[in-house]
């Protein structure tokens, strides 16, 4: 029997995705319901001869809709981040899904934050060799504070270097 290698094992891992408050089931309510409203409220006007007014309503549900498409496209983003022993690898996949990684030495990756002290964690950025970067941009701070802990232990881990188990 074979022992996992202690230098491939993962310390952290996580997928970090922007946050939505409504899932598209939801949405899909909210925009027939929105679209109930400005067709029945958008009647009276018709009937009084002042028709563009309806016009003007479908407008408004038209952007509406574009403005929630376009929030859910965004959603599409995420962030991973994977620490093992020997590698903190960072990877940004934007909207659009064109990707970019980054990989460092745990050894020389800081985390700093960016602290309010009414609002909390502002920004989080990964510093190693004269490069920052930031992540967990789209979280809250709440987030962005238990991220930081999380993944500060990580990196501690990481430091402390792969653990052998004396079977090798």
């Amino acid at each position: 029997m074979t022992t996992p290698d202690p230098c491939d094992t993962q310390i952290f891992a996580t997928r970090i995705h922007p946050h939505r408050s409504l899932d598209r089931r939801q949405w899909h309510i909210l925009l027939m319901c929105f679209c109930a409203c400005t067709f029945f409220s958008s009647i009276p006007f018709v009937i009084a001869g002042a028709w563009p007014v309806a016009g003007f309503m479908g407008l408004d549900v038209a952007l509406f809709y574009v403005a929630f498409r376009a929030s859910f496209r965004q959603a599409r983003a995420y962030e991973e981040l994977l620490v093992t022993p020997l590698e903190f690898s960072l990877s940004k996949v934007d909207a659009r899904g064109a990707r970019r990684d980054w990989r460092f030495a745990p050894s020389f990756v800081r985390l700093e934050k960016d602290v309010h002290e009414e609002f909390g964690v502002q920004r989080l950025d990964l510093v190693s060799r004269g490069r920052r970067i930031e992540v967990a941009r789209f979280l809250g701070p709440d987030a962005k504070a238990d991220l930081a802990r999380d993944l500060s232990r990580a990196l501690d881990e990481a430091r402390r270097g792969p653990r052998w188990n004396g079977e090798r």
